[in-house]
């Protein structure tokens, strides 16, 4: 058994990474560790995100760490694997000692993580304080490139896994495309967005990444100088929770978070494809220092 630490530093590349066919437990992310661990096939991640996993190899052999996703041509609506080996493994026949085997395969709950976070449980069915759409506007583009836009309308991935658009993608610089945080709630967007709060404050954010625009895109939203509990996804709620800093909002898709305010100063929300961030997609919110850490 191997714990590999996992952490995705692309620009834009989302990936769906394994181990050839070996078991992984997933352990931990950002923040901490999950309320309890979980085996799973491959581990989808974001930039920015990390991801801690166990990994059990029961074979000698070369085992591939690949990236397996879904790629689309936009033209014809034809969808079709794209996958690629990273590295490799190489599991030599001389057994481990220790053998973990028996740890590996239990999955025990984490009572230290359920205690940290159940001071929180109230807060989870509360209505949202605090709403942002993440959408995009278009200014003029070459001709070409307007027809093809609507065929990404029709056919698309809600997560862009595979760079099948390059020309696309080269010529909507920052100067035609302008990527948006709006807070539906007051109209503003971006840096005009002016969120205060006191330490000790906990809010509930809901991100909703609008499907109707023009090339919809995966957006991995990073908060820094706080942590958050993903709540809920389209919806539904998430029954093995992790403290994060970072979390994919597909296109398409809502994902309630629940902030915690606990570190006075000024920080940033953005989105961490380093485009979209230079193209305006961030805002810039206010923590005082207030009175002692509390409750709202």
């Amino acid at each position: 058994m191997v714990r590999f630490f996992l952490t995705n530093v692309s620009n834009t590349r989302t990936f769906n990474v394994s181990f050839g066919d070996a078991p992984i437990k997933l352990v931990a992310s950002d923040v901490g560790k999950f309320e309890r661990p979980a085996r799973v096939r491959s581990v989808v991640i974001a930039p920015a995100e990390r991801y801690v996993v166990e990994v059990r190899f029961d074979a000698p052999g070369e085992v591939p760490f690949a990236n397996r996703v879904q790629a689309i041509d936009h033209v014809y609506g034809n969808y079709f694997a794209d996958d690629a080996v990273l590295g490799t493994v190489t599991v030599t026949g001389t057994p481990a000692a220790p053998d973990f085997g028996e740890r590996f395969r239990e999955l025990r709950s984490h009572p230290d993580v359920a205690a940290d976070i159940e001071p929180y449980r109230d807060e989870f069915d509360r209505p949202v304080d605090h709403r942002l759409l993440l959408t995009l506007e278009i200014g003029d583009l070459p001709d070409p490139l307007e027809p093809l836009l609507n065929l990404d309308r029709a056919f698309f991935n809600p997560v862009e896994w595979s760079g099948t658009m390059p020309r696309m993608n080269w010529v909507t610089t920052a100067d035609r495309v302008r990527w948006i945080l709006r807070d539906p709630d007051t109209g503003l967007e971006n840096d005009a967005i002016d969120w205060r709060f006191r330490r000790g404050d906990v809010v509930k954010i809901r991100l909703r990444n609008d499907r109707g625009a023009v090339h919809a895109m995966q957006h991995p939203i990073h908060i820094h100088g706080q942590r958050f509990l993903v709540l809920s996804r389209d919806g539904v709620p998430n029954d093995n929770l992790v403290w994060k800093d970072t979390t994919l909002v597909p296109a398409g898709s809502t994902a309630d978070l629940l902030l915690e305010l606990s570190n006075p100063g000024r920080w940033m929300l953005h989105c961490h494809i380093a485009e979209h961030l230079e193209a305006g997609m961030k805002l810039v919110f206010d923590v005082a220092a207030g009175p002692p850490p509390g409750r709202r």
